[in-house]
């Protein structure tokens, strides 16, 4: 066990799995979820379509099903929401999801109306930038807040460590979510539009690449989100996370072993096993999708910075 006198009195913390950004099959989201719920070492689990209301329909009526499993082995179960609600219909499902008994997130501010004295999650689409903000979204009830990918350490350690209470959760693995917006870019690869896409998105299980003119790899395609092309990788910050008050754990979903991963981060935030031979491990599991961790230093988003302390 690795034990010294900064760390071995933290709180463990939870682990969370954010929401499926990628459209994968039904049945490969829903066989993902059941593996989450028997192998990971998962505290918390997002359900639910954030990037494209176009695509609910194919895991809706696995919903259920995937929902109860996570929740008999000891999963919370939170239920994600689009991050651009454009129609009605969209708000409506918003709503729904509350009236049902779920704990929702929110990430699109039009769905906080809805949810105006329920507890909900503030999702890392509506920016909470500030105290003033984080204190507004806590009196309209939201229990929880999953900080922006942006947020540099200094910005987190303000929002985590004071003001009225609520648990702060960061994101510390996977492709960082950038934006959402009205245009299709995987249909415009592939010659489409939006209203006849076929669904291409589906193509490309972990992101579609994009390069800069000169054939440098730098951001990732998926439907209609633009995300970062590396990973996230926060594995050697979850101490000072600890230390700030974080107390939820973000890994995001990418077609890798996940159940793996969900383990590693465990292992480090128990100090059981040391971050920098932790990072040797994800390396192989993540294969050649570089690690990222720019925004956390100040830094340019797609940057490595090396951990010195």
């Amino acid at each position: 066990m690795i034990e010294n006198q900064t760390t071995q009195n933290l709180p463990a913390g939870k682990i969370t799995i954010g929401p499926l950004f990628f459209h994968w099959t039904a049945e490969k989201r829903r066989d993902f979820y059941f593996r989450i719920a028997d192998e990971a070492a998962i505290d918390c689990v997002y359900l639910g379509e954030v990037v494209c209301s176009k695509r609910e329909i194919f895991f809706k009526e696995f919903l259920p099903v995937v929902s109860e499993r996570l929740q008999r082995a000891g999963k919370e179960v939170i239920v994600s929401t689009l991050a651009l609600v454009t129609s009605k219909r969209e708000m409506s499902t918003v709503s729904a999801y509350a009236d049902a008994g779920f704990m929702v997130e929110a990430n699109d501010v039009a769905s906080l109306q809805a949810l105006h004295g329920r507890p909900h999650v503030i999702g890392p689409f509506i920016n909470v930038f500030n105290e003033s903000t984080r204190d507004y979204v806590i009196k309209n009830n939201a229990t929880r807040i999953v900080l922006p990918v942006e947020m540099a350490a200094d910005s987190i350690g303000r929002l985590a460590g004071g003001g009225e209470a609520a648990e702060i959760e960061v994101m510390v693995f996977g492709r960082q979510p950038l934006s959402v917006a009205m245009r299709c870019y995987h249909a415009r690869a592939h010659e489409l539009n939006k209203d006849s896409c076929q669904f291409v998105c589906g193509l490309d299980q972990d992101g579609l690449q994009t390069n800069t003119v000169d054939q440098q790899p730098i951001l990732a395609v998926n439907g209609t989100q633009t995300m970062s092309h590396g990973y996230v990788v926060l594995l050697q910050e979850l101490a000072k996370l600890q230390n700030m008050g974080v107390s939820h754990f973000r890994l995001s979903p990418q077609d890798v072993d996940m159940a793996r991963v969900s383990h590693l981060y465990r292992n480090v935030l128990d100090r059981k096993c040391d971050p920098a031979e932790a990072l040797e491990t994800l390396k192989a599991i993540t294969d050649t999708v570089p690690f990222i961790n720019g925004f956390w230093h100040g830094s340019e988003g797609f940057a490595w910075v090396e951990n010195r302390a």
